[in-house]
């Protein structure tokens, strides 16, 4: 059984995988009209990873006993300066997301709860790879100029 502690650790970790999912794709509403409909569809595809965290989460701590909440999501930003300042926003984000997992797997072994954070450990080694992810492209945006962002938005259309 998991520890009341623990489930609304986790419960809060839900709604911030909700918001995430709501910020990418409000960020793939803003680059969608700003006409790069690749880089929008990346931002698509990273809400959607975001809502299956969430899914995950929820079926974890309702496999160890404990229930599942959705409660009210706050409102997101709705536009952005230019597409530079999405991705800056995106890597601060996930960094943002991998200290809040962080805080999980803390509580997880304050509790000598081993299933939980060993499950939590996962989402940090995924959150590593989502950080580099994020400050890559951020990087690349930085450097491209606008043909070379036109090469980036075709590049990241083609994610699966």
């Amino acid at each position: 059984m998991i520890t009341e502690k623990l489930q609304n650790a986790i419960n809060d970790q839900i709604i911030a995988e909700m918001w995430s999912a709501n910020l990418y794709l409000s960020m793939s509403f803003y680059l969608e009209k700003e006409g790069y409909d690749g880089l929008s569809h990346w931002m698509k595809k990273q809400s959607q990873e975001e809502l299956e965290h969430a899914y995950d989460m929820a079926s974890f701590l309702q496999k160890r006993g404990g229930t599942a909440k959705v409660s009210m999501i706050d409102v997101v930003p709705q536009g952005w300066g230019s597409v530079q300042e999405v991705f800056k926003h995106v890597y601060e984000h996930e960094c943002h997301v991998t200290s809040l997992i962080d805080k999980i797997v803390d509580i997880a072994r304050e509790e000598k709860d081993k299933p939980s954070e060993d499950f939590f450990m996962g989402y940090i080694r995924e959150q590593v790879e989502e950080e580099a992810t994020a400050l890559s492209i951020y990087e690349k945006v930085q450097k491209a100029g606008e043909a070379g962002l036109v090469m980036l938005d075709s590049k990241l259309g083609e994610r699966k």
